[in-house]
């Protein structure tokens, strides 16, 4: 196939782009990193493409949609092109990686633990997204909606909690990675540690997502293990796997975001079985 990747330098961007130059795809990266501006490229380019995967945007870790909800807000703009660039240019496959972030917050606090279905989000009345990260990806979603009804499939993904071992560290896993490398002690933790999150290692992220597309899989589709894994137990496995047992320091002070964030996999399971463990990608990632 022909495929624009816009952000191909990007975390997920650079794993998707290696696995469709293995499969034998014709791929056309665009990324600021080499001074293409996938914005420019929406609202200009009228060449045509089998597939356009979207993964150009103003990323959302917790000191991001926290501390730059402007800049992350951003991400409206170059969505709302996209999509009228896949209109315009009758593209007639596509990608829009939506977020967990997209969930009602209130169906993710404190108590006993929720896994987020997709059809809890309801686009007509969709409830309170966290902050305007979660709020763009909400509306981008609306938007696939109006270029799926223009003729475009649009393949929506709500991963949840990715990593990797080449992960930046304004995330949890390999902020959590180098302390472990480092064996520090104490062991610092931002906020309590109960909350709860759901890893999916990288590869199986861009497995599944390969998968929806090769099996024309309709509707969002999360992209998780449906583990509930506490920044506590995190920490755990990650400096036993290290060898050491340090003091947990506990940052109260510092963004911990909602309590839970934990999906149901069912949709993703029906076209995908993830392959890497917790455990094995924290081996992976302690030996890189």
């Amino acid at each position: 196939m022909r495929v624009l990747l816009t952000g191909h330098r990007g975390f997920v961007g650079r794993h998707l782009h290696a696995a469709l130059d293995a499969r034998g795809d014709d791929v056309t990266g665009i990324d600021l990193i080499d001074g293409r501006d996938a914005l420019d490229l929406f609202r200009f380019d009228q060449r045509p493409y089998d597939l356009a995967i979207h993964c150009a945007a103003i990323v959302g870790g917790r000191a991001s949609i926290d501390g730059s909800p402007l800049g992350v807000a951003t991400n409206l703009a170059l969505d709302a092109w996209y999509f009228r660039w896949l209109i315009r240019t009758g593209t007639p496959r596509a990608v829009f990686f939506s977020s967990s972030a997209a969930y009602p917050v209130a169906l993710q606090q404190p108590g006993e633990i929720h896994r987020l279905v997709e059809t809890d989000i309801d686009l007509a009345n969709p409830g309170k997204p966290d902050a305007t990260y979660g709020l763009a990806k909400v509306v981008g979603e609306q938007l696939a909606a109006v270029a799926e009804a223009h003729g475009t499939r649009v393949h929506v993904l709500r991963p949840f909690s990715g990593y990797g071992s080449d992960q930046d560290e304004a995330y949890p896993f390999p902020a959590f990675i180098r302390r472990a490398k480092e064996r520090q002690d104490p062991f610092e933790i931002w906020g309590d540690s109960s909350s709860t999150r759901d890893w999916i290692h990288i590869s199986d992220l861009v497995g599944a997502t390969l998968a929806a597309v090769d099996q024309d899989a309709t509707g969002p589709i999360n992209l998780g293990w449906g583990r509930a894994t506490s920044f506590d137990e995190l920490a755990s496995l990650v400096t036993t796997a290290a060898g050491y047992r340090p003091e947990i320091k506990h940052r109260l002070d510092a963004p911990q975001g909602v309590h839970h964030r934990v999906c149901d996999p069912k949709r993703m399971l029906d076209i995908y079985q993830p392959k890497i463990t917790l455990e094995e990608g924290i081996r992976r990632a302690l030996t890189t």
